[in-house]
């Protein structure tokens, strides 16, 4: 257990920068820590009047938004326990969800609310708008009584708040913070169980090691209700008194680039979907041409070249960022070799939600080409291989930020961290001397060749999809035959003026192509044309099992 608290980081913030801007929607007027501060309060008054108690689970789902923001930190520093809940589950999903996590009260946005049939949700006593912090319903009396006299009761508590008002609650590491529903590759939602000692660690490890400062702008874009985004896009920078600008509904990459450049963040969070669409879109086809290989190619001008690129590519993302810490999802190996090459400053991070959720990340300058990162200082991190630097083995865990389990399940639970307290990833890598950790792929995509190789079909999705007219690629074993389902970038066919005839051709070319990059053990038969986007996860991930019987 370590002696940072969650709660104690952010009521220091809030005393540090009582006038400083802190949260804002995207183009709107921002509050100041301050004005966050005084409606925590008010919500603690509200919690308290309606009979909830420390422990008690309250769920938030909704879009991105500073009263998301004001929710969750109202809960956490309450002592409850917050269940934030991605928007994009159906319905049916969303109640389940609430009703399995023993929901008392539920914040959401007024266009989800009016999906639900409160009437099954029998444990939820009131309802509270996301869109204004009002009241949507009032199952008990004690809620509807509390809500009605808000104003009051916070006006006689605190007539002028003051900095040594803020004193929040004095709940242990130990206790439960938040329980995360994720959607994971294995097909089922499960409630990721974190302590507020797991998400202190990753505060106190990003601020040791992230460059930030009070008063720096910050973009985020990412779902906070999933635990990469909301760490490092919202806890950490609010505990250093960042001003953190909220795109509020799911951004496109054009949405993303337009706010950074409008507000230069000083660092930047992303998943590899954005940056590897703008390496395909905008740096391929310029580094591709006859021409600029030749002169990508002599010393010296290169370099200058290079340097150019680089230039460029920073000022796409404001111009004013310190690094780019890139996380969720495997990245591109061309992609990364590219960006390696020219200096561009980023860094390939790994987590997940049951570490809340960061497992290991290097600097931009210490990062080696490859690798994830080196273990963060409140884990352990080995390779269950007889040689961690050359056999390929699970890479498990165990220390300060594991969760405590998955909620009322304990099944699950005990397959994924063993009685030595190890937890099983699921994920395969190799650590070298100093630490970097290198992931090749997961244990459960993994594909066992005819001859009894080991095929990691992630690395071969990742040449694929370098590819023009391809979006994205899912490689399976059919008949002993490896097959790569291939989404179209229809876009760029309409654009090119290409017609399904013709994708059928060049596909065959691509196949040949990519198979000459491969080992013969891993070339791919045949492509066969997916016509839809592939099924993700939240955190961007396809769900391979719903394609690997395809």
């Amino acid at each position: 257990m370590i002696q940072e608290r969650l709660i104690g980081y952010i009521e220091q913030s809030i005393k540090q920068n009582w006038e400083i801007e802190a949260l804002s929607n995207y183009k709107e007027k921002g509050l100041s820590y301050k004005e966050i501060a005084e409606k925590i309060l008010i919500l603690h008054i509200l919690f308290k009047g309606s009979g909830i108690k420390e422990g008690d689970k309250i769920a938030l789902v909704g879009r991105n938004s500073a009263n998301w923001c004001i929710s969750y930190l109202a809960a956490v520093t309450y002592g409850a326990v917050i269940v934030p809940i991605l928007p994009d589950f159906k319905p049916d999903d969303l109640t389940n969800i609430i009703n399995h996590s023993d929901s008392r009260l539920l914040f959401a946005d007024d266009k989800i609310y009016d999906l639900f049939d409160i009437t099954k949700m029998p444990e939820i006593i009131g309802v509270i708008s996301l869109d204004d912090l009002q009241k949507i319903i009032s199952g008990e009396q004690a809620f509807k009584e509390i809500f009605s006299s808000l104003e009051e009761k916070y006006s006689n508590a605190f007539p002028e708040l003051k900095k040594e008002d803020i004193k929040f609650s004095d709940i242990s590491n130990d206790h439960l913070a938040v329980i995360s529903y994720t959607s994971g590759t294995s097909g089922f939602s499960k409630g990721v169980m974190i302590t507020h000692n797991s998400l202190a660690a990753n505060v106190r490890y990003a601020q040791n090691n992230m460059p930030l400062r009070a008063g720096d702008p910050l973009v985020s874009f990412l779902p906070l209700a999933h635990t990469y985004g909301c760490a490092f896009e919202f806890l950490f920078p609010f505990t250093i008194g960042c001003h953190i600008t909220i795109l509020s509904k799911t951004p496109s990459p054009q949405i993303i680039i337009q706010a950074f450049k409008e507000i230069k963040p000083r660092l930047i969070l992303s998943v590899p979907l954005v940056i590897e669409k703008i390496f395909k879109k905008q740096l391929l086809p310029v580094i591709g041409k006859p021409h600029m290989k030749i002169l990508l190619a002599i010393p010296l001008l290169n370099k200058i070249l290079y340097k150019k690129i680089s230039d460029k590519l920073v000022e796409t993302f404001g111009g004013e960022f310190k690094e780019i810490v890139i996380g969720g999802a495997a990245f591109n190996p061309d992609a990364e070799k590219f960006f390696n090459k020219i200096r561009f400053k980023f860094s390939v991070g790994y987590g997940m939600t049951e570490c809340g959720p960061l497992i290991s990340y290097a600097s931009w300058d210490t990062t080696k080409l490859g690798a994830s990162g080196r273990a963060v200082d409140t884990l352990e991190v080995t390779i269950d291989s007889p040689d961690p630097e050359n056999v390929v083995g699970e890479i498990i865990l165990r220390g300060e930020n594991v969760m405590t389990g998955y909620y009322k399940n304990e099944k699950s639970t005990r397959e994924m961290i063993d009685d030595n307290g190890w937890m099983h990833t699921g994920d395969l890598g190799l650590i070298d001397k100093g630490g970097n950790i290198f992931i090749k792929g997961r244990s459960k995509s993994m594909i066992l060749g005819p001859s009894g190789q080991n095929i990691y079909p992630e690395e071969i999705e990742a040449v694929i999809n370098n590819k023009d007219y391809i979006v994205e690629s899912v490689v399976i074993l059919v008949d002993n035959k490896l097959i790569a389902l291939v989404f179209p970038d229809y876009e760029m066919m309409k654009r090119d003026n290409i017609s399904e005839e013709e994708l059928i051709e060049y596909l065959d070319k691509t196949r040949k192509e990519v198979n000459e990059r491969l080992p013969e053990f891993m070339s791919v038969s045949k492509f066969r044309i997916h016509p839809e986007e592939f099924a993700k996860t939240p955190k961007r991930s396809i769900k391979r099992f719903l394609y690997t019987k395809e």
